[in-house]
């Protein structure tokens, strides 16, 4: 495998283990959790998790400078905790459907942002990218034709979401151009578990963790699985590549999660959504053919 495929098949690899998040989150749902305290499982147990692993690997990397924590406020703070809010205010009253269509109005915040504070260039190949994942993320959720109806409280949190989930990529970008991966991970996973504190009822959940020991099994899976192993890959690929083109790759997310809901939990499977994943694979394909690349006289 080329090396420069690396970063783009880590930032695939994030976008599909957070795309079988559903799996932990239906068991920890049926346990009686709901999403906020899931939200304080995942932060708590991927800060602690990356912590240990920083802690025995190298812990030399735990060294920041304080006049840089706000770039942490920013990945954990401003952008995990604030997206968790608006991703789960949409989705309980509206749908799940709505909520990850709007989620996925990230990668053009991602690519205006980037354009604006790092001058990357908004190419046509972007462009294409862009607008097939937007059209895929539409028909993989099924959004048209249902009929919904959105309110603008909703269409402000959900495209909220979709705000606060492109900013990781930004605060990030810039965060790691003075520390390891690694080091902002945790310190990103340290500060959102802190602001997820007020927000997860935190004795409630302990209690209800205390009652059913297999809800602790889950709780372990989401944070290493769809949690703490993704940020990484995301983290790591993230500081190798574009943050625009990261954005759009790592919208296999909801490509995933249409086909952990078709193959496992039986749900609609028509033209419409497979169209969608369709598109979502060639915006992928699109963002990694080779440039090409153009002689002296300026001839390809």
């Amino acid at each position: 495998m080329k090396k420069n495929a690396l970063p783009a098949l880590s930032v695939i690899l994030a976008g599909v283990l957070w795309g079988v998040i559903n799996l932990f989150i239906r068991a920890l749902s049926s346990g009686g959790l709901d999403a906020l305290q899931i939200s304080l499982c995942r932060t708590a147990g991927a800060a602690i998790l990356f912590s240990l692993f920083l802690l025995i690997r190298d812990p030399g990397k735990f060294r920041v400078r304080l006049r840089d924590l706000w770039l942490f406020v920013g990945t954990g703070i401003v952008s995990l905790v604030l997206f968790n809010v608006c991703y789960f205010h949409t989705m309980i009253v509206s749908e799940a459907s709505v909520a990850v269509v709007l989620l996925y109005t990230s990668p053009v915040f991602v690519m205006l942002l980037s354009a604006l504070f790092f001058r990357e260039r908004i190419t046509p190949r972007k462009l294409l990218a862009l607008a097939l994942t937007v059209s895929g993320t539409v028909l993989v959720a099924g959004l048209l034709g249902s009929g919904a109806r959105l309110s603008l409280p909703v269409i402000l949190t959900g495209v909220g979401s979709g705000l606060f989930y492109a900013l990781y990529s930004i605060f990030g970008n810039l965060a790691l151009r003075r520390y390891d991966p690694m080091t902002v991970t945790v310190y990103t996973f340290l500060f959102a578990f802190l602001g997820s504190l007020p927000l997860g009822k935190p004795l409630t959940t302990l209690r209800a963790l205390g009652n059913d020991p297999s809800l602790i099994l889950w709780g372990i899976g989401v944070a290493l699985f769809s949690t703490a192993l993704p940020y990484f890959f995301y983290t790591w690929g993230l500081a190798r590549m574009e943050a625009g083109k990261a954005a759009i790759l790592v919208a296999v997310e909801p490509l995933v999660g249409a086909l952990i809901g078709i193959l496992v939990f039986c749900e609609d499977h028509g033209l419409p959504k497979l169209l969608g994943i369709l598109l979502i694979l060639s915006a992928i394909v699109v963002l990694n053919l080779p440039e090409k690349r153009r002689s002296k006289a300026g001839k390809p």
